[in-house]
């Protein structure tokens, strides 16, 4: 039996995850106590068509279910179940506009006088034991409903690799850094297209932009030098039983240098391993009225 267990603080799009599931031909069943997760895994035994199963499990279940949740897990595992548990997050800032845009009470506001700040915030300590036994956790924060649809089909309803999936994804720093990244670097140092008035508005996917920064000796030895952490430690990730890495390289803008960047190192790393996606984020986020 294959568990996938879907949680997060409300309002990070839990349910479009768990409905993309259902659509993709699991069980699916939303806001499963957690302490039911054993009888669940047992009576999918006796039947042979619960062979997929996606739950939700979010901060309405018991404190108690919650702090147990890594017991249960093991529990789970001993049973010879395939567990994947998903945690999707996103910004506070993110997360009060989305309940105020659908004017939705949050679950930990109908009861003990909690504002939506504080509700949000004390969701997020109730969470804790199911965030850090996550193998994947997910920034939600700019994601479109369509985008998390997307990705929880390619990363999650998948037949299990031995490589993990690498995903670079470029990003402006002016924008905030991803939440779901796990190595993230820093490339302000490198020569800025930018200052170019001819490259200002082309981004690091244009030939011209990569001329620019293949003349320089630097972008070169920032890619050398990521590249070859990254072929150094992979093994080690992968042994670690990680299925997810996800290499942030960040510039201001998120037009120029991350992005020139992002696309050498997941070609490169394309020819090595067989699942490597390339990301990025702010590309298309408008034109820029800062130094990229």
């Amino acid at each position: 039996m294959q568990l996938v267990i879907i949680s997060g603080r409300s309002g990070s799009g839990k349910s479009a995850a768990l409905h993309a599931l259902e659509d993709l031909g699991y069980y699916a069943i939303d806001n499963l106590p957690a302490g039911l997760l054993i009888p669940l895994a047992q009576q999918a035994a006796i039947q042979n068509n619960l062979s997929r199963v996606a739950v939700s499990i979010d901060a309405r279940n018991l404190s108690h279910d919650l702090n147990h949740f890594p017991t249960i897990m093991q529990e789970l595992i001993a049973e010879g179940v395939e567990v994947l548990v998903v945690y999707l997050n996103a910004s506070a800032k993110t997360l009060m506009e989305r309940f105020s845009a659908t004017r939705r009470r949050h679950p930990l506001t109908r009861h003990g006088g909690l504002s939506l700040s504080e509700a949000i915030e004390e969701e997020q300590a109730l969470l804790n034991p199911l965030a850090n036994l996550a193998q994947l956790n997910l920034d939600t924060t700019r994601l479109s409903v369509h985008e998390l649809r997307d990705t929880i089909a390619t990363q999650v309803a998948r037949k299990p690799q031995q490589a993990p999936t690498l995903l670079f994804q470029s990003f402006g720093f002016k924008k905030g850094v991803p939440l779901d990244a796990d190595l993230i670097y820093d490339v302000r140092c490198l020569p800025n297209p930018f200052w170019d008035i001819s490259l200002r508005e082309k981004s690091g996917q244009d030939q011209a932009v990569i001329d620019f920064l293949s003349a320089h000796p630097l972008p070169q030895k920032m890619f050398q030098d990521i590249s070859n952490f990254i072929e150094s430690w992979l093994p080690h990730y992968i042994k670690s039983n990680r299925s997810y890495i996800t290499v942030a390289i960040g510039c201001t803008g998120g037009h120029h240098r991350s992005v020139f960047l992002a696309e050498r190192l997941g070609k490169h790393f394309m020819q090595q391993q067989p699942d490597v996606q390339i990301r990025h984020r702010d590309l298309n986020a408008g034109k820029e009225s800062h130094p990229n």
